[in-house]
Formats: C-alpha cells, structure tokens, sequence
C-alpha cells in the first residue's frame, strides 16, 4: 500500500516496523502537512515515490522515481524485516558521525545481526561447506617503492575473498603505513579477473559469539586500520567489487577503475548489513538515500552509474 504525502499525518505510526507493516510507502505527491520529521524515527524504511524536489523526499530512505522501482526492494525488506530495519537506522545514526565512531556503530549493528532469525536461516540453506585449505602461500602481495606501498590481494582462485588470512594481511600492510610517515601513497589491487568479491562465504557464521567478532572488526578489522590512513590510500579496482570488496575500495580517498567494474552489496540477502564500512564509506560518496538504495535492492551497479553516483572517481586503464 502507498500513503499519499497529504495523508501521512493520520496514520498509525505504531503498526509499522519489522513485526507488522515492514515498510513505509509514500507517493511524494500534493501538499505537506508538516512535522514530517518523525518519519526518521520509523524502526522500518521509509520509500518515497516521485520527485527528489519534494518537501518530504528528504525523510526518506530511498526515494525512486515509480512503483516499479521498489518491487525488489519490498521483496527483500519483507524477507528480511529486521536487518532492513537495522541497515535504514544504522544509515541515519551514522550518516554526520566522525568516521571511526561510524564504523564502530555499523560493527554493533552487524554484530545485532549476526546469528539472529534471518541470518540463522541464510547459513542453515545453505550447503555445508568445508574451510578450504590455504593453498595461497601470500594472500597478499606488499611491495614499497621510495614513498608509495603497493598492497595487492592474491587469492586467485577464490576471486580475492577475504578470509581471516587476507584479512590479517591486508590489516598488517595498513598498520605499517600508518606507522611510517614517509609513505605518502598506498595503492590497492586485486590480482585475477576482479578486485573482490567480498568476505569468504565459507567462514560466515564462524565466530565463536557476536561480541567477539564485533572486538575482532574493532581491533583487527581492515576498515579500521584502512580508515587511518584512507586520505592517501588509492584503490585500483576491476571486475567483481562485491560486499567488502567493495565497501573497502569506498572508503579510500580515490577510487580508480576499470570499464569492466561493477558493485554490488548482497547482505540483505543474508540477513545482514554491510560490515566492513560500507555504510559509512559508499553512503559519504554517494549519498544516503542511494546507499540504501544498493543496500537494500542488492543489484549490481555497473560502471557508468558508479562513475555518475561517485563510487569511481576516474577510469584507469586495463593495461595495468
């Protein structure tokens, strides 16, 4: 069901969030009556139909120009309730935050999350899987020329996951940076067909409770460390740029890509939230609407909607 704009003032606010009405749908059409401002408050997400220009459109989640334009949305907000609620709250709460103070706050919410009803049901769907043996002998490549630090990912044959392994690596080869001055540049890159395509699904569920994983984002996290030393970090991306492949590449000063790249954040789908600074970092560039937007729609972003949102900042080229 769509509100009109003119009839939000006499709905029943208390009938929406993630065990009733999951969603908020509003024709941004006719005249406003104001206080609107509540319309932040909703534990759902709000979706607004119609112009960006009006008066309400900036109380809402995401704002789409039609109906049609939100069908997947819906689909993926009611099949998962609660992590569509957290993704929206978390967007709000962080959205003017200084960035390590955001990023704790997108830990606790994945934390929330994890191991909760809809993601307990994402890992019990799928197939047992084995933890592959670590057949890379470098997850990452780190190499240092005068004042720049190349940092390069090297799983291969996994597409360049993140396992704990990579992890550790790629928070090492931050950690230096920030300790030493004289590196003025660090380059990120992906070997293979594609930068990432996220954290490694085969340790999803992994952690021994939410507490410590959410200590273990907090300590030994690459947002954390990567968030140090961000304004002379430059990621080179290519291909697949999936979940925290592509929510490390947001939060470096400069992003430079591929024809070939493309985005796409799929933890709803989990029940779960970006968790490796993907709401603090793609919604600071693209704004917190179309951050929501990705987030909860799950479709890819190829390069020229990137390029124009601002994910990508300038096109590198493939001779690399």
């Amino acid at each position: 069901m769509i509100i009109a704009a003119e009839n939000i003032g006499t709905i029943d606010k208390g009938v929406y969030g993630p065990f009733a009405t999951p969603y908020l749908a509003i024709a941004l059409t006719g005249v406003t009556p104001p206080g609107a401002a509540w319309l932040t408050e909703l534990p759902c997400p709000v979706l607004g139909i119609g112009e960006t220009t009006h008066p309400i459109a900036g109380y809402c989640d995401i704002v789409a120009a039609s109906a049609r334009d939100i069908t997947a949305i819906i689909a993926n907000i009611k099949a998962a309730p609660i992590a569509s609620m957290t993704l929206v709250q978390t967007l709000r709460a962080t959205e003017y935050l200084p960035i390590r103070a955001a990023l704790a706050v997108e830990s606790l919410a994945y934390a929330t999350l994890q191991g909760g009803a809809e993601n307990r049901a994402w890992l019990a769907a799928r197939p047992p899987t084995p933890l592959p043996p670590d057949q890379e002998a470098e997850p990452m490549l780190i190499h240092r020329t005068d004042t720049a630090l190349t940092l390069t990912l090297n799983r291969l044959e996994a597409h360049n996951a993140i396992n704990i392994a990579l992890r550790n690596a790629l928070c090492e080869g931050l950690a230096l940076a920030a300790l030493d001055a004289s590196i003025t540049e660090i380059h990120m890159h992906g070997t293979g067909k594609c930068f990432s395509i996220g954290g490694a699904l085969e340790e999803f569920g992994t952690a021994p409770d939410q507490a410590t994983a959410h200590a273990i984002r907090l300590t030994n996290g690459p947002a954390f460390h990567l968030a140090a030393v961000a304004n002379r970090t430059t990621a080179h991306i290519h291909g697949a740029c999936i979940g925290a492949g592509a929510e490390l590449a947001s939060l470096c000063a400069q992003v430079v890509a591929r024809k070939n790249t493309f985005f796409q954040l799929p933890e709803i789908r989990f029940g779960l939230i970006p968790g490796s600074g993907g709401t603090v970092g793609i919604a600071r560039r693209i704004g917190r609407q179309r951050a929501a937007y990705m987030m909860l729609s799950a479709r890819r972003v190829g390069f020229n909607t990137a390029r124009n949102w601002g994910l990508i900042d300038e096109e590198e080229s493939a001779s690399f």
